[in-house]
């Protein structure tokens, strides 16, 4: 399947202001409490490493994995965790780092899992929220930037793992 861009979502200006942003508002909700950030493996990897340069206080950066798209622009709906957390985050601040919020299942599995970590904590920030495609009842507690229901890439979101070095967020249309 060949994709074609069609245009800009976002620049490089308007991603980094909001990244800024929402470090802040996550280091003002967390209070002085260290801060462990969970990067939802690829996608959100630039946004996670973005977010946590911006931070200035105690922040710690561990990723999961989980699997749902494969090579296609939707999602099965058949979640799977392929790579757990490595740090210790039981009674901290826990920050759930993903590129897009969907359908939602993806985050809801990994909300569920997370408990069993026991986090004092857990809060879910996402770059994009597509709310027209959800099928679970899931809000973010950072919101990077509300999107139409649209397939996007860059910035380290991918088609087919292409794209993602992309610095800006573009739509696109597939074949």
């Amino acid at each position: 399947m060949d994709i074609q861009i069609k245009g800009k979502l976002f620049d490089e200006a308007q991603i980094k202001q909001r990244v800024a942003e929402l470090a802040e508002q996550i280091e003002r909700d967390a209070a002085g409490t260290p801060i462990v950030l969970v990067a939802v493996l690829k996608g959100s990897l630039v946004f996670a490493a973005d977010l946590m340069r911006e931070m200035t206080g105690s922040v710690q950066l561990d990723t999961v994995a989980t699997s749902s798209y494969g090579k296609k622009s939707v999602s099965s709906g058949n979640v799977q965790l392929r790579k757990d957390l490595d740090l210790d985050v039981e009674g901290k601040y826990v920050v759930i780092i993903e590129d897009i919020i969907d359908t939602g299942q993806t985050l809801k599995f990994l909300c569920q899992h997370m408990t069993l970590h026991q986090p004092g904590q857990l809060k879910i920030c996402t770059l994009l929220d597509k709310p027209a495609r959800r099928l679970v009842t899931l809000d973010a507690d950072y919101v990077g930037f509300e999107i139409p229901d649209e397939f996007v890439i860059g910035y380290g979101i991918d088609y087919a793992e292409q794209y993602r070095n992309l610095p800006y967020i573009g739509f696109v249309e597939t074949d």
